[in-house]
């Protein structure tokens, strides 16, 4: 029978056995239980359809990754077998990894690109409208590159009127993208009129600098237009959908943000010609406005309106002394008719007055006061003042005057018949 061994013995001695035997594995499978540490470590299982095995990456090797691993994706991993002795756990220790069937470039481009569409980086509605006629922009590209000269040969060509402001950075390789980044920031506070963002064509892996999230966010953050020209026209780039426009080459680029210098010429001369035609025509229009105010001025003129005055003054005057001789006349006539009236009339009333004077005179003769004189008639007064016999009582002191005599009596008794 063996001595007994320790467990930490029998441990390292199957780390020892393990780690020599699988120097290099290569394993493929499917991953699940994974964690990104705070340390920069990743730790995940890598399973297939019957077992499992843990594994785990370490944050020198986590950070050379361009995708992110996620749960249930199949991948690829290079390897060695490690023992975690205190737990007598075996592990594969990952030093690279590769999604299965695609490659790690073309995973990471999915990845980020749905990343930032939930985010909202691709919608059209942010996106920032491009000025007309740029009068300064940035240029950010590798001030080496062939691109640089496509671009201001266009330039100079469509429109000789723009200034350039060239920012040069790295276009390629692991530390391009904090030089674009950096070069994206500097040109957003030159207050240009656009930025233009540039490169010439290459691999995937020579523009996946362009394909980096934080260059991504660099756009997205600018407050100035950016335009993406990167690659060629099959080349799409992540920086291509954040951008406010994407050009599919450098030199489109400069064609679709600048006008043509030849067409604005056309455009100037199509333009001084409506220009004539429609000063022409407002001169034209003016002019008969101008008459038609002078004859309405002139007929409405304070002389105008004088003169005017006068005549319907004439004339009122002319009618007015027509009318009036026409109302003296009538009246004349009818003066005559009355005169003829009122004069038969007065010959009536006349003959008609002497009629009753002579009954008046014929009453008068008829009841002539010494007619009753002679007829024994006296006038009975009471207190000198006339009064009828009817009114005189028993006792009454009354007076009888004639013409000739006055007779003062008393009344005896008083009879009514």
């Amino acid at each position: 029978m063996q001595p007994p061994i320790s467990v930490s013995e029998l441990n390292n001695q199957i780390k020892s056995l393990l780690e020599s035997t699988f120097i290099s594995v290569c394993v493929e499978g499917e991953v699940s239980r994974v964690t990104y540490h705070t340390s920069g470590h990743l730790y995940f299982t890598l399973k297939d359809k019957n077992s499992s095995i843990s594994c785990v990456m370490f944050r020198g090797n986590n950070q050379k990754l361009k995708f992110r691993v996620e749960e249930g994706l199949k991948v690829i991993i290079q390897g060695a077998i490690s023992v975690y002795t205190p737990r007598g756990n075996y592990q594969i220790n990952c030093i690279s990894m590769e999604p299965s069937g695609n490659g790690a470039l073309a995973l990471a481009y999915e990845q980020l690109k749905n990343k930032l569409q939930n985010k909202g980086y691709f919608k059209t509605e942010t996106k920032k409208s491009l000025p007309k006629f740029p009068k300064i922009i940035a240029l950010i590209t590798s001030k080496t590159g062939a691109a640089l000269q496509d671009m201001l040969r266009v330039a100079k060509k469509r429109w000789p009127l723009l200034k350039i402001i060239l920012i040069d950075t790295l276009v390629q390789g692991d530390d391009a993208k904090y030089s674009i980044v950096k070069a994206l920031r500097k040109a957003d506070d030159l207050n240009v009129d656009l930025i233009v963002l540039s490169r010439g064509g290459g691999s995937l892996e020579d523009l996946w600098a362009f394909n980096e999230e934080m260059v991504a966010d660099a756009i997205y953050e600018a407050k100035t237009p950016i335009v993406s020209a990167v690659g060629h026209e099959i080349d799409f780039m992540i920086s291509d959908f954040v951008a406010d426009l994407r050009a599919p080459t450098p030199s489109a680029a400069m064609e679709m943000i600048l006008p043509d210098k030849s067409e604005m010429f056309i455009y100037l001369d199509n333009l001084e010609d409506n220009f004539n035609a429609i000063v022409k025509r407002i001169l034209l229009k003016k002019s008969e406005e101008i008459k038609n105010l002078y004859y309405t001025y002139r007929q409405n003129s304070f002389l105008q309106k004088i003169t005017l005055f006068q005549n319907e003054t004439a004339l009122l005057f002319l009618r007015y002394n027509e009318t009036l001789k026409f109302q003296l006349e009538k009246k004349y006539q009818k003066l005559s008719t009355l005169f003829e009236h009122i004069s038969d009339r007065q010959k009536q009333i006349i003959e008609k007055k002497e009629q009753d004077i002579l009954m008046i005179l014929q009453t008068f003769k008829t009841n002539d006061p010494q007619k009753r004189v002679r007829e024994s008639f006296a006038q009975i007064t009471k207190d000198k003042k006339p009064i009828p016999i009817d009114l005189l009582k028993p006792d009454d002191i009354f007076d009888l005057i004639s013409t000739k005599t006055k007779i003062k009596a008393k009344t005896i008794s008083v009879t009514k018949l």
